[in-house]
């Protein structure tokens, strides 16, 4: 029985046949070698979570003539519209919308059809899986990754694959996180803002337990929040959550560790006790000037989406240096719609956004985005005069990200990321802020994940 699945209702859908003919439509059909396009249909939809894709587009695919003013609809020179679905992610609402989507897809008119979705790490695997088949082989868009996208990260490409090693997403992002800092807390406490040697004081947990203790002493806090450093447990775990064919949700002992750090941190106060996780309205403020927070652990499209909108100072007040661990943190992959009746349009979006060097490195340059293309971004490491940051004071942050990104490994994925790290971390902030005890804290997380995943049989702790 398959267990990694896109939904139950659209596991339904499958095991009846009912998507057994989506790759065939009236308005193309597709071969081993790539598409025979025969008629395009009118509309693109595309399915995703925010404006940041569609701003990408915009920046990059020649064939954008307009978008409307409200953003929702994006008209391209051969009078195609490109469509816009947009429902948040938080909560799993967006996979809601688009499985129901999927779900209809067989049967859907052609200009009502999914063409583009996008999926995020936590839960890409769920559609690329080869038995749900609603993400395209890229092959069968014509698209070949081993020379269209050999620059791209290798991880990447294996995270936008199915089991079988058939890439079935591209992604133009490359998330590699680093640790962004106050010059002007650093120089008070260490006497130097030099990102050398503030790398030298986080460049593992043991040092960076001894810096902030260093912090502390002067009123300061490392992090804001136990929640800013989950993702680097997260990405370490040994094992999946939920392993291939099975029901079990496996809780690996990194995430326990977390656990534990935190509660260590947070009793020794190098941790905000206000600030409860993040997205919040406490979490934006300690980013503010009047915070005592010295550190975050962000991507770039962290420094670029959430840490410069809630600074109210002046551009060279913040730094990066290496993060204590190598990490990653999201990244919005690109689907090609199983029976999308716009089969050329989508290929050449896809491979205009994530395969064509010089418009990657258009998006580092205009958005800060660490692109998904090696060559380019270890040369952008090197070309101060191009990629400084006014807002990191003339930093060139793509010299921290580059070596960071060659050494990420990704922690094995399930289908079921998505929903165990938001869990796991709502649980567990109750226990941290003494809400409940520790096992009352695991129960409330096999209570919760039982109700947002009811095919889920079992929980297993580490010992």
């Amino acid at each position: 029985m398959k267990k990694k699945i896109v939904s139950i209702l659209l596991l339904a859908a499958i095991t009846a046949g009912a998507l057994a003919g989506c790759g065939k439509t009236d308005a193309s059909s597709q071969t081993a070698g790539g598409i025979e396009n025969v008629e395009e249909g009118r509309v693109i939809n595309i399915y995703c979570w925010n404006n940041e894709f569609r701003e990408r587009v915009e920046a990059v695919y020649p064939e954008v003539k307009e978008t409307s003013k409200d953003g929702t609809v994006t008209t391209l020179n051969d009078g195609t519209e490109i469509h816009w679905i947009v429902n948040p992610n938080q909560d799993g609402v967006y996979q809601q919308k688009l499985d129901e989507a999927l779900l209809k897809q067989a049967d859907a008119a052609p200009d009502d059809k999914v063409d583009i979705f996008l999926s995020e790490t936590d839960y890409v695997n769920k559609y690329t899986d080869a038995d749900a088949d609603v993400a395209m082989p890229l092959v069968d868009l014509g698209i070949d990754p081993d020379t269209d996208l050999a620059d791209q990260y290798s991880f990447t490409k294996v995270t936008a694959s199915d089991a079988n090693g058939v890439q079935r997403g591209s992604t133009w992002q490359c998330c590699p996180g680093l640790l962004v800092y106050r010059r002007d807390i650093a120089q008070e406490v260490f006497g130097t803002d030099d990102p050398e040697e503030i790398g030298k004081k986080v460049k593992d947990w043991d040092t960076i337990k001894g810096t902030a203790k260093e912090l502390s002493d002067k009123g300061y806090f490392t992090f804001a929040s136990y929640a800013d450093t989950f993702r680097l447990y997260g990405n370490s775990i040994e094992q999946p959550w939920v392993s291939e064919g099975e029901t079990v949700i496996k809780v690996d002992q990194k995430i326990m560790n977390w656990v534990n750090d935190s509660k260590e941190w947070l009793d020794a106060g190098y941790l905000d006790k206000t600030v409860k996780g993040q997205w919040n309205d406490d979490w934006n403020k300690a980013m503010g000037s009047s915070s005592k927070v010295f550190a975050f652990l962000f991507p770039a499209w962290g420094i670029d989406f959430t840490l410069k909108p809630n600074w109210d100072g002046g551009d060279g007040a913040w730094a990066v240096t290496n993060p204590p661990q190598e990490y990653n943190w999201g990244g919005s992959y690109v689907h090609a719609c199983t029976g999308t009746d716009n089969p050329q349009h989508v290929k050449d979006i896809i491979l205009a956004l994530t395969a064509d060097k010089d418009n990657l490195l258009k998006v580092s340059k205009e958005y800060s985005d660490f692109t998904n293309a090696q060559s380019s971004m270890q040369a952008a490491a090197k070309d101060d005069a191009n990629f400084s940051s006014d807002f990191l004071g003339g930093q060139n942050a793509f010299q921290y990200f580059a070596p960071v990104a060659e050494n990420i490994v990704m922690a094995p994925l399930s289908a079921y990321d998505q929903g165990c790290v938001e869990l796991i971390q709502n649980s567990f902030s109750d226990y941290l802020q003494g809400k409940v005890d520790f096992e009352k804290a695991k129960a409330n997380f096999e209570t919760a994940i039982k109700e947002r995943y009811p095919e889920i049989t079992e929980i297993q702790w580490p010992e």
